[in-house]
């Protein structure tokens, strides 16, 4: 996937824009391709200005990589979501390969990656990717990319919503803040661990999972961001 260069602030933006617009797709506010991300939304994610929201997307459209419309907001161009998928590609690898081969704490990984990701070069990105063997997930289990930019599509639900006796086994985390992701990971929810959902308290209360190991209770907020793979039912 070979792209042209770019500052770190431009890839920022562009990744920025990807990740906001597949959240709004998801919540179900349109199809991915379809929606577009606020200003206020940018300013929020990147921590940046409204002024310097508008310039870089003024500036973004110039180089083809977004179609912004004022008052309306923003969303990528193919070019800008080949490099979106470029700049992800790089990161998770990146996370994968600084826990497998480097010996780096889950929880470390993030800010790592979202440094490197702009330092070092295609073919060291290649490199890694030989050497962890194509894989299709990253150690929190989001989706690594191919070099043609698709990537695996699985059908997941947050633990928060599923009803008791489901059973199935964890195959995301999608929380950003470390401290979350140590807190779900020091209660047992670990990558391809089994979980049985045993009870829930009403008004989004804390929810009670069987375990390998034994029961853990974690809570509403923290179960939104742990997204399992349900077990089909078995034919009969």
């Amino acid at each position: 996937m070979p792209r042209e260069e770019t500052s770190e602030s431009v890839e920022n933006f562009v990744k920025a824009v990807y990740v906001l617009q597949n959240e709004l797709g998801m919540s179900g506010t349109g199809a991915a391709e379809d929606v577009r991300v606020s200003t206020n939304a940018l300013k929020a994610a990147l921590d940046i200005s409204a002024p310097s929201v508008t310039d870089m997307a003024q500036r973004l459209v110039e180089n083809g990589f977004i179609d912004y419309v004022k008052y309306r907001g923003v969303r990528l161009t193919a070019k800008g979501e080949t490099l979106a998928l470029t700049l992800i590609r790089r990161h998770r690898l990146i996370e994968l390969y600084l826990v497998q081969e480097l010996g780096y704490a889950l929880h470390e990984v993030h800010d790592e990656a979202e440094k490197l990701e702009h330092a070092v070069s295609e073919r060291f990105i290649e490199a890694i990717d030989a050497k962890l063997g194509a894989p299709e997930f990253d150690p929190h289990g989001d989706p690594i990319p191919d070099a043609d930019g698709t990537f695996t599509q699985r059908e997941l639900h947050p633990l928060s919503e599923l009803p008791i006796t489901t059973r199935g086994r964890v195959s995301r985390l999608t929380m950003t803040d470390s401290d979350m992701l140590q807190h779900t990971l020091d209660r047992g929810f670990t990558l391809d661990t089994h979980i049985e959902i045993l009870a829930r308290d009403p008004f989004d209360g804390p929810i009670t999972v069987k375990l390998k190991n034994g029961q853990s209770m974690i809570g509403y907020t923290v179960a939104e961001s742990i997204l399992v793979e349900v077990n089909k039912p078995k034919n009969t």
